[in-house]
């Protein structure tokens, strides 16, 4: 039995907590306000992840630490570093291990499948936002201040996920409805499963061979995602997937009232285009393989049919 730190408690977070949990080690959750699943192994903490001397107190004796958390859409640039500089500081004075959760963010524009050795070339504020917490913590790394490595998936599926698509696609196709999405519904895109993620990130910390460098979270064929919603409502057993473009000039209105949809417009690219990440290497390594994505977007439904149950019973 171990110590392990997770900061955040968000789908990634939760389900990594709850996965060192079920193996028995103990964990610290460090969330603003205490909260996250609950679980005899787990030991909620309300603390702020950006004072490194209250992360450093409440990570002593911990063998890793996950940085899971993840500011509000807009609030990257601004958020995220705080977050990164407190999580190296306070590996450095406990000796945990550190891993980071990434996206794909920091590649740019890429027009092959994507690999842990394509170069970081972020041609957006929030991708050189993402690169950069990569670097400084490779940067400690590389000095011999600490030990990190880095997990990247692309948009999430299963339980609690949030993206543009099951923000904006998944219920009005669970309900029969069109869906509109911002970008080009039929480019090939992959799509990361929680699990998955929270499977990969505990294999790296676990293997210190695997520390220094970023990895791709096993992740399935991708799909578009028209092809997405229709498997979607066969699973929901609503009518046929429809899909439709959503007009530039209704989403730059919606920018003007909603931040997330402002904020989706420098990144409409990686739905424009076809992003396809390349996990092998992670399965070679690691031996996991990819959740399929009927699983995924059947949890994912679950746990929307669950959350509506629960806040019935609350009203």
């Amino acid at each position: 039995m171990s110590i392990h730190v997770v900061i955040g408690a968000g789908p990634v977070g939760s389900a990594t907590a709850l996965l060192l949990a079920g193996r028995g080690d103990e964990v610290r959750l460090i969330t603003r306000r205490g909260t996250g699943p609950r679980h005899p192994r787990i030991e909620r903490i309300a603390a702020d992840a950006t004072d490194s001397s209250s992360l450093s107190t409440h990570s002593a004796g911990a063998t890793a630490m996950y940085q899971c958390a993840q500011p509000e859409y807009h609030r990257w640039p601004t958020d995220f570093p705080p977050l990164i500089q407190s999580a190296i500081s306070a590996a450095e004075t406990t000796g945990a291990v550190l891993v980071t959760v990434g996206n794909l963010y920091g590649y740019g524009a890429v027009d092959t499948p994507i690999t842990e050795q394509h170069p970081l070339h972020p041609n957006s504020t929030k991708g050189r936002t993402r690169a950069g917490l990569w670097n400084a913590a490779l940067t400690a790394h590389r000095a011999g201040r600490i030990r990190t490595a880095e997990v990247r998936g692309s948009d999430y599926l299963g339980a609690g996920a949030n993206s543009a698509f099951t923000v904006m696609v998944l219920p009005a196709v669970r309900a029969g409805k069109q869906g509109l999405f911002p970008c080009d519904p039929d480019a090939p895109h992959s799509w990361t499963v929680i699990d998955d993620m929270a499977r990969t990130l505990v294999a790296v910390a676990d293997d210190e061979t695997a520390w220094g460098r970023a990895w791709h979270t096993p992740t399935a064929a991708p799909l578009s995602v028209r092809a997405l919603a229709q498997l979607v409502a066969d699973l929901a057993g609503a009518p046929l997937a429809r899909v439709r473009r959503m007009p530039a000039a209704v989403l730059w209105a919606a920018g003007l009232f909603d931040s997330n949809a402002r904020e989706m417009r420098e990144v409409r690219y990686q739905f424009d285009r076809p992003l396809v990440l390349d996990s092998s290497t992670a399965t070679t390594t690691f031996g996991i393989e990819p959740t399929a994505t009927a699983v995924a977007v059947q949890a994912t439904l679950d746990n929307l049919s669950t959350a509506e149950r629960d806040a019935a019973g609350r009203s």
